[in-house]
């Protein structure tokens, strides 16, 4: 009975992966029928399970696809490739030395090239101390992600937290921390890419987009021309958008993305798709709400349609 239960699970998932064959280079998203201005659960069961999901972003081809699932207390980045006008299966990728270790891999960007990936990461060490999260790299070399390395200083520090990286065009990093220069908790920082791995000192974007508050994840346009970060500047939760006009970031104006916010569900994680056309974003309900990651009982993906959010640029 088991073996037979087993066939027919490898079967519907074999029916699901034939569905996210691609019909035409101009509908790159596994297949599916794009979503207008009410957001969409995306891809269920292939990316959204009966686990925890969140956070999916594609490379700058639409050849590769990532999120994050939370595996037995780990969090691991998955990966599905376009391969002969096929998804394959998502798969985890193995980030540290220990693959079953409890570590963070979260919160992927992927640079232009698609050869390297920058994430929030807690390596199995500092996860037993209890340390803060860092920013990881990994390489991609003959189609292989590599075991990732932290991003040495004045990106990482020992004492503070820098989380979610957003790789920009040249190669610059924007990231979150809550070290001293900070206006609030957390605020959003830049740090110029020198090359050769190397980057400059990181730099506070300002007080337009930062606040007392504390600055959540964020989304950075490559050609740095809009962020989206969480919403702190009006009472209303969700997202906001800022332009930058005259090289200088203008102050976020929350838009509405199609849908009633729960709840005690958390919004995070905001994604503009490589062509500009859908908004992603993920939500996640803990039980009790105020318990955070470690009662997380449910995080789910969506994705939009984004035209609304470009309708503010002029407001």
């Amino acid at each position: 009975m088991r073996n037979r239960h087993s066939f027919l699970s490898l079967l519907a998932l074999a029916f699901l992966l034939q569905s996210c064959k691609t019909d035409s280079p101009n509908n790159p998203y596994l297949g599916l029928e794009p979503p207008d201005s009410i957001p969409k659960l995306f891809a269920p069961s292939v990316v959204n399970t009966d686990a925890i999901e969140i956070n999916t972003v594609f490379n700058a081809s639409f050849t590769e696809l990532f999120f994050t699932r939370i595996m037995g207390g780990r969090f691991v980045i998955h990966h599905s490739e376009l391969i002969e006008d096929n998804w394959t299966a998502p798969r985890p990728i193995q980030m540290f030395a220990d693959q079953e270790a409890n570590s963070v891999a979260i919160d992927p960007s992927i640079t232009q090239d698609g050869n390297t990936m920058y994430f929030l990461g807690i390596s199995p060490e500092d996860r037993a101390k209890n340390a803060k999260p860092d920013i990881y790299r990994s390489q991609k070399i003959n189609g292989i992600w590599q075991i990732a390395s932290k991003v040495g200083y004045p990106v990482s520090t020992d004492e503070y937290a820098e989380s979610y990286p957003v790789v920009v065009a040249d190669g610059s990093i924007y990231f979150t921390s809550d070290r001293p220069g900070s206006l609030g908790k957390r605020d959003i920082y830049r740090v110029q890419y020198l090359g050769g791995g190397k980057f400059d000192t990181p730099a506070n974007i300002g007080p337009e987009v930062n606040s007392e508050k504390n600055e959540r994840s964020t989304y950075v346009s490559p050609d740095e021309s809009f962020l989206i970060t969480g919403n702190t500047q009006t009472d209303e939760k969700g997202f906001a958008v800022s332009f930058k006009k005259d090289n200088k970031w203008q102050t976020p104006v929350y838009f509405n993305f199609g849908a009633s916010l729960l709840k005690d569900w958390i919004y995070f994680c905001p994604y503009m798709s490589p062509d500009g056309k859908y908004f992603f974003f993920s939500r996640r309900y803990s039980d009790p709400p105020e318990s955070g990651w470690k009662g997380a009982t449910k995080g789910e993906v969506y994705w939009v349609n984004a035209s609304g959010i470009f309708n503010l640029k002029g407001k």
